[in-house]
This record gives C-alpha cells, sequence and structure tokens, in this order.
C-alpha cells in the first residue's frame, strides 16, 4: 500500500497528542507516566488500556490492542488509512498532501544530505582546536565550557575563508545547496557560515540537521542559523531537546530558556532537561513537541520588559495544550543576567532558589493584565477582562476553563472592583478640585492608553474613576498635555511646601544648609521652565 510523505505524517504525530485522540473516546486517567483507562476494543470493568503521550502509543493488556494515533482512529471510526490521515489533517489544521510514496531516489538524497551535513560537523570541530580556530575556542571557554561539554555539543568554528565550498567541490552543487551550508552567488558558491562559533543543530534522533553560528567579531546578528531546508525546520526544531529527552522524563518537566549557550549551561550545572529555541520566538510547533514529552514547563526568561513580554506571548501559545495535571510556571532571571551568568555568579543552588519560586500560570496571566490595564476604572477593567476572556478561550479543556474563570472572577470582584488607596504622602498636597476631578475623570474613561502611561500618577491623587464626566471633546494630545501639566503643578507645590518647612526649620536652628535650600528653589526653577513651555506647546 502506498504511504504518504514521511515527513508529513511525522509532523501530524509531532503536532497531535495522542492523549488529546484517545481522550476523546476514552476517559483517561494519570497514573505515573502513562494514562490509563477502559479500552474501547473491548469490554471490560478494570482499566487495563494503557497511553503514553511520550511513545505516542496505545496498549492494552487485557486484549492486545496496541497502535498509535493513525491505528487509533482506523480501528475507532472504521476508516481506511487515507481518511484517517485526512480527519487527523483537519484536527491539527494541516493541508494534506498528495497521496504518493516515498521514492527510493528521494532516500537516497535525503540520506547524501545528512552525510554532507555530518562531514561538515568533523570538519568544524577539527578546525576549533587549530590555529585558525584560536579565538573561537577561547571565546567558548572564557565562556565556562570545559573540552567535554565542546566534545558532548560537537561546537567548531567556521573559517573566514569558503572551506566548506573548497573542501566539497566534487559533490553535486544541487545537494550542497540544499544542507544551506553554501549559497550561489554572482561570483560563484560560497559559505553561508564564516568566521562563526559553530553549535550543531540535533533533530530529535541525536542527527545533526542543520548549524546555528555565533558572530566572534562584534558583528550583528549575533546568531545565524541556517535556513529552512528539508531535513530542517526552524518552528519545528527546539535546541538541547535530544539531550533532554531522558531527563524531562525523569525529572517530570521541561525548562525554556531563550538561548542555546544557556540552554547547554543549564544542562551541564544538573538542569538536564532545559532546552531553548532556535533564534526565533516560542512556536507551537515548540509546545507541542514538549507537551508529547510532559505537559509541566517552566519558562525561564529575563526580568525585563521584553522578557515579561515574551513570557506573555508563551502564556498564550501554552493554553491550548494545558490539562487539568498540567503545571505550567514562569520564572524570571533580574538584574540584567541570563541563566549562564546566574549559574557563574551565584551557583547552582542561586538557579535553583529562581526555578523553585517560579510563578504558575493562572498567577503569572493574572499580574501581567494587572500590569498592563488601568484596572482602577471602568473602561481599562473591560479591556483586562476581555483580554482574559480571549486568552482563557484557548483552554480546550472546558471544564478546567470554567475553574479558572472563576477564580479570576473571584479576583475581580475582591481585587478591581474598588479603587486602592495609596499611603499618604508625607507632604500634603492640595485636594483636587471640582473641574480637575471631572476632567481626569474624562480622560481617564476615554483615552485608556494615555492613563495606563500615567497609572501610578492617578492612583496617587485618589479619586473614584466609577463616576460619569462631561464629554469635552478633547484628542490625546490635549489629554496628555493637562495630565503632565497637573503633575508638573502638584510637583512644584509639593518642592514649594518642603523648602517652607525647611525655611522655618533653619529659624527653629534645625540643621538644613544654603545649598539644600538652594537645590529646592533651582528644581521649583526648571519646573516653572517646563510649564511655561507647556503652555505654548502646540
Amino acid at each position: 500500500m502506498a504511504k504518504f510523505d514521511n515527513n508529513f505524517v511525522d509532523e501530524l504525530r509531532m503536532r497531535l497528542s495522542i492523549v488529546d485522540i484517545v481522550g476523546r473516546r476514552v476517559p483517561l486517567v494519570k497514573k505515573g507516566q502513562n494514562y490509563w483507562g477502559c479500552c474501547p476494543f473491548h469490554n471490560e470493568k478494570t482499566p487495563s488500556f494503557s497511553v503514553a503521550e511520550e511513545k505516542g502509543f496505545y496498549h492494552c493488556f487485557g486484549c492486545g490492542a496496541h497502535g498509535d494515533i493513525i491505528s487509533f482512529v482506523m480501528n475507532t471510526e472504521h476508516l481506511e488509512y487515507p481518511a484517517a490521515i485526512r480527519e487527523l489533517a483537519d484536527m491539527a489544521g494541516m493541508k494534506m498532501p498528495e497521496y504518493k510514496p516515498k521514492s527510493p531516489a528521494r532516500q537516497k538524497m535525503e540520506d547524501s544530505y545528512f552525510e554532507i551535513i555530518e562531514n561538515a560537523t568533523k570538519l568544524y570541530q577539527q578546525l576549533l582546536f587549530e590555529p585558525a580556530g584560536a579565538d573561537a575556542l577561547n571565546y567558548v571557554r572564557g565562556r565556562g565550557f570545559t573540552d567535554d561539554m565542546i566534545k558532548k555539543y560537537r561546537i567548531g568554528y567556521a573559517p573566514k575563508n569558503n572551506i566548506i565550498t573548497n573542501k566539497f567541490s566534487n559533490l553535486n552543487q544541487s545537494n550542497l545547496l540544499a544542507t544551506g551550508l553554501v549559497r550561489r552567488g554572482e561570483y560563484g558558491m560560497y559559505d553561508f557560515f564564516r568566521h562563526k562559533l559553530m553549535f550543531p543543530i540535533f533533530d530529535a534522533h541525536g542527527k545533526v540537521v542543520a548549524f546555528s553560528g555565533r558572530s566572534l567579531d562584534g558583528s550583528e546578528p549575533k546568531y545565524i542559523n541556517t535556513t529552512d531546508t528539508e531535513l530542517f525546520h526552524k518552528r519545528q526544531t527546539i535546541f538541547g531537546f535530544n539531550f533532554a529527552r531522558d531527563e524531562i522524563y525523569k525529572k517530570n518537566r521541561s525548562i525554556v530558556v531563550e538561548g542555546q549557550i544557556d540552554a547547554i549551561q543549564m544542562q551541564m550545572h544538573g538542569f538536564g532537561e532545559t532546552v531553548a529555541p532556535l533564534g526565533t520566538a516560542l512556536t507551537e510547533d515548540h509546545i507541542a513537541i514538549l507537551c508529547k514529552s510532559n505537559r509541566n514547563i517552566i519558562f525561564c526568561f529575563d526580568g525585563d520588559n521584553a522578557g515579561q513580554k515574551a513570557a506573555a506571548r508563551a502564556a498564550s501559545i501554552v493554553l491550548p495544550f494545558v490539562r487539568d495535571n498540567s503545571d505550567v510556571r514562569f520564572a524570571f532571571v533580574v538584574g540584567g543576567k541570563d541563566p549562564d551568568e546566574v549559574l557563574k555568579t551565584g551557583g547552582v543552588a542561586a538557579m535553583h532558589k529562581i526555578i523553585d519560586d517560579a510563578t504558575p500560570l493562572i498567577d503569572f496571566l493574572w499580574n501581567w493584565t494587572n500590569q498592563n490595564f488601568l484596572v482602577s476604572t471602568p473602561g481599562g477593567r473591560t479591556q483586562a477582562e476581555k483580554f482574559l476572556d480571549t486568552e482563557l478561550k484557548k483552554i480546550t479543556d472546558k471544564k478546567l476553563q470554567y475553574e479558572i474563570e472563576q477564580e479570576y472572577k473571584k479576583r475581580e470582584f475582591q481585587q478591581w472592583r474598588s479603587w486602592k488607596k495609596t499611603d499618604a504622602p508625607k507632604i500634603k498636597l492640595p485636594d483636587t478640585d471640582l473641574v480637575t476631578k471631572n476632567t481626569l475623570v474624562y480622560i481617564v474613561n476615554n483615552f485608556p492608553d494615555i492613563a495606563s502611561q500615567y497609572a501610578d500618577f492617578l492612583s496617587s491623587l485618589n479619586i473614584s474613576f466609577d463616576v460619569d464626566a462631561p464629554d469635552l471633546g478633547w484628542d490625546a494630545r490635549a489629554a496628555e498635555k493637562f495630565i503632565v501639566s497637573l503633575k508638573l503643578q502638584r510637583y512644584r507645590a509639593a518642592l514649594e511646601q518642603e523648602l517652607k518647612i525647611k525655611m522655618q526649620g533653619m529659624i527653629n536652628g534645625e540643621n538644613y544648609t544654603n545649598e539644600e535650600l538652594g537645590d529646592i528653589k533651582k528644581k521649583i526653577n526648571d519646573v516653572n521652565q517646563r510649564l511655561e513651555k507647556l503652555l505654548y506647546m502646540e
């Protein structure tokens, strides 16, 4: 019987979890590493039907039924092989390929790609320890890599000349081009990687399929990867996964970091379950691969704004894969550091602390929403609630979705429905008059982005925004100008009161200097100048 292209069937198996497919017909309960239920192929009261998510197989210890997602759909839906593939493709959102077998010539061509890449890997490894690779070797050793680590991860060096083009000049040019190692230019073939520290990229079975090259001369981009080829698809490849698979199974979780050096250092320091995407944002395919091994994931990102945004995107992507037994968390490395630097300066204990303190998905999503929407206002709350509703609808387990929704509704009632008062300032500022209050209410409810930008200042005014206000017909520029002006005026009032208190203190013999008073006066003058510029600003 003819078969579909193996790459298509493999991707189908990668995207779809056998637990999800079987779970549509058989209630499953996780026990140990596998899921168990009553066999759909014979009558039984005691569950003997086992589903292994990582391996992608089911097996009944009662009747001996055994297979994968394809055979399960064929047998339960009474479908022929092509129809089963079509149904699974619909579930995975994949376009059906032509129904044709892989030809011997095609297989021979793919084998030649693997052979070329393997020989290139060996050449790069050799060059790293030759004089031409001295800079690369010094760099990688300076990053804490031992020779054993270099050997394990098969790290190498691509020189400045066209060594691959020259060394493999006797090979079929189209095969060489298909590996992504060389390109064709105006003056002939040339190496894609030159003067780079080379990190081989392995497939799940441990074969090198591509490379990630790091710049050694400070040029940007810092990393370049092999472009997508027939063997390598960046969106579907996870760096370090071939080394991490067993540890993910043993430790019942995976850790996702941002870069390959971080992933290697984590693996070598006892966090063998660590992986990284390849110079691209995390994708649904990456999550699907990880979830087939284990649905417990810790995302470990930088604590800066970019890291927070990356975490928010990861949360959005992972939601469709979450189940009631999933444990998804978010850890953040702060202080301008990355996991590699933490391990060097704080050691394994510091990294364990960061991982152990990771925030659960439900709390991270809640906190992120609070930080990015002005939930003290009706408009802001509406936006926040719509955002959470949209995100939670991605959860395919409707019971779990309902429970999280109820948890969030409880938090909304307890935290969002009242304006939080801040601590009173040490220097009392004038009360906000009615006109100013109404103006601010109008701005907050009509310009939520501006309100979010000045949320800290607005919260200090202790104003209730749950009221109506007259329509002023302003644009965003006028609204922001008003808030900035009010902020400056209140700051000036605070400075003037501080100056008054300290001048009275000097009269009473307190230890204030003329320099301190002069500094306050200078600040007041600066504020006056800024207010004057603001007044004449268009």
